[in-house]
């Protein structure tokens, strides 16, 4: 074996051992995409085409968000490369949905958020989902309603109340994104909201979050107190007819 061959090969083991001894902590971002390469490519040196990718797609979430035909356009990445990548990102959210799907989520956006966010991130339009819950908060169901235009979903309460009483579920939880990258909502997602929680509660279907994901970050209707002012106005109206 070449000199640079033992090089090469002595690196990459200290690359392995370094993330086994503390995980990524301590990892530069080229030294993470350069252990993901190395899944798909584990005799070969990842160090140039890592740098390479991540001064193309400028960060960590940039290579990892890239489309697979723009990575293999690098100098030294492949489909085996591609692989790895792909591999890690669903094993991902696998174990995110897995954890969700296990905990009560009712006081938990930021628990949908993480998992979500990784479905979410990528799309170019909006996309309107529902997460049906039981009466201990437990996830039964995940359910996508619409996916629109980049301004707009078309959403239709008589869908989702069909859907809540197929599942038998207490509560529900929407979620939708902003492609444009900012969770705040507009007038439309406010009426959207207020719409849906008023025909919800004439079934005695609680609603207990919309969360708005935009670019790293989220919009929680319950966490701004807009949920129980929509709840206290259905009530007032209520009493009022």
């Amino acid at each position: 074996m070449s000199n640079s061959s033992l090089e090469h090969s002595g690196h990459r083991r200290r690359l392995k051992e370094k993330f086994l001894r503390g995980g990524l902590a301590g990892f530069l971002d080229y030294e993470v995409v350069e252990l993901l390469l190395t899944l798909g490519t584990p005799r070969q040196d990842c160090r140039w085409p890592a740098k390479l990718a991540l001064k193309r797609f400028k960060t960590l979430r940039g290579v990892l968000e890239a489309a697979s035909d723009d990575l293999q356009e690098i100098s030294g990445v492949g489909p085996n490369n591609i692989l790895g990548i792909r591999l890690i990102q669903e094993v991902s959210r696998r174990f995110l949905k897995d954890r969700m799907m296990s905990l009560p989520v009712c006081h938990s956006s930021q628990e949908v958020f993480d998992y979500l966010y990784h479905t979410l991130r990528d799309a170019k339009k909006e996309v309107f989902q529902v997460l049906f819950l039981d009466a201990k908060n437990q996830i039964l169901e995940e359910k996508t309603f619409s996916e629109g235009t980049v301004d707009s979903s078309a959403v239709y309460p008589r869908e989702i109340i069909q859907a809540a009483l197929r599942f038998n579920a207490s509560s529900l939880i929407f979620i939708h994104n902003h492609p444009s990258g900012d969770p705040a909502p507009s007038e439309s997602d406010r009426e959207i909201t207020k719409e849906l929680i008023f025909a919800v509660q004439l079934m005695q279907i609680k609603v207990l979050d919309h969360i708005i994901i935009g670019n790293n970050r989220y919009f929680s209707f319950a966490d701004q107190g807009l949920i129980h002012e929509y709840e206290t106005l259905f009530q007032r109206i209520k009493k009022e007819n």
